[in-house]
């Protein structure tokens, strides 16, 4: 399958679906980091959602979007950029691409845009992290767990005297120029399932899998 990762710099999902044979390009604005620049294209991802392909998985921004983010929605300007976000995701979502994944943490796009199809946590695909997390799918079906693990816990939030509840591993991270690329990276689990399982739909009869 002809094959584009949107907004995907560390080309960990790019990789996977390379693995297998497919034509698979990550897309992001900056350089990518995943080794390969001859599978990355450098641009924006709109000026290219138009080039054939047979499955988009993207990964817009979630800065404005998340709920994660919610006591800084009233600051100045933000509103705004919360709908330029949203419109990003609605392009990527209606875009003329016969299967699309859209992924991103739970936030206002569902409903705004469209409701979630699934939510998944790393830790349901053998890595040890929790981090929940929303897909949006057209003509795929859901991803199906590949092993189930326990997440690790970093420490606990102070609840006055009392140990309150833990932190997992994106929280845990310190702020630096890097937290954001590190915090939006695809876990390796969720990428080799997407290859796996999506990799193997036929192209031509939509949702059905290749016998």
């Amino acid at each position: 399958m002809k094959i584009l990762v949107a907004c995907e710099e560390s080309q960990v999902v790019c990789n996977e679906f390379r693995k297998l044979g497919h034509e698979a390009f990550s897309c992001d604005m900056v350089d990518c980091s995943g080794g390969h620049p001859e599978w990355h294209i450098k641009d924006d991802v709109l000026k290219h959602l138009n080039e054939g392909w047979d499955l988009m998985i993207a990964h817009p921004p979630c800065t404005f979007l998340s709920y994660a983010a919610t006591k800084w929605w009233n600051d100045e300007g933000r509103v705004w950029k919360r709908l330029e976000a949203l419109k990003f995701f609605a392009k990527l979502w209606t875009a003329n691409i016969p299967k699309i994944c859209v992924e991103n943490p739970r936030g206002c796009a569902s409903p705004t845009i469209a409701k979630y199809s699934q939510s998944i946590q790393p830790w349901q695909f053998g890595d040890e992290e929790s981090k929940l997390t929303w897909l949006w799918l057209k003509n795929l079906p859901e991803l199906k767990h590949t092993k189930i693990v326990k997440p690790k816990i970093y420490g606990y939030y102070k609840k006055g005297k009392k140990k309150g509840k833990p932190i997992y591993g994106n929280n845990y991270l310190k702020f630096s120029e890097d937290r954001g690329k590190i915090r939006s990276k695809t876990f390796l689990g969720i990428a080799r399932a997407m290859a796996k399982q999506w990799g193997r739909l036929n192209t031509t009869n939509r949702g059905s899998q290749i016998k």
